[in-house]
């Protein structure tokens, strides 16, 4: 029995102790972005003139909407989801409709928390 926990032992530190040599080699050799001090987050120069101006209200008030539309359509499928699921013998069959309707409304959901997100 420990003849065999040092086998192990040993041919785990054979194969790690190199596997992370390698590894903090690889790390080593990523390259490093320098930052541009005078550059905004956005990458737009505060000074320049001819830069577009971003209208957030209307940008926020587009995206409220998007949430809205995408919010009813939502609620639309989970209550169709729910009907269906309630009119089907689920232990028997389950439909590739309801398979569908359940991917679309994990679509859903995922721009909706996207949106929210900003």
């Amino acid at each position: 029995m420990r003849n065999s926990r040092r086998r192990f032992v040993f041919a785990l530190c054979a194969v790690g102790v190199p596997l992370g040599a390698l590894a903090r080699t690889l790390v080593a050799q990523a390259p490093i972005h320098p930052v541009q001090p005078n550059s905004t987050p956005s990458g737009k120069e505060d000074g320049d003139p001819n830069a577009p101006k971003l209208d957030t209200k209307a940008i926020l008030e587009a995206n409220e909407k998007g949430i809205k539309k995408n919010v009813e359509r939502l609620f639309q499928l989970a209550s169709e989801l729910k009907t269906e699921v309630e009119k089907t013998d689920s232990v028997q069959v389950l439909s590739l409709a309801l398979l569908k309707k359940t991917e679309e409304i994990e679509r859903l959901a995922k721009e909706i928390r996207a949106r929210a997100k900003g």
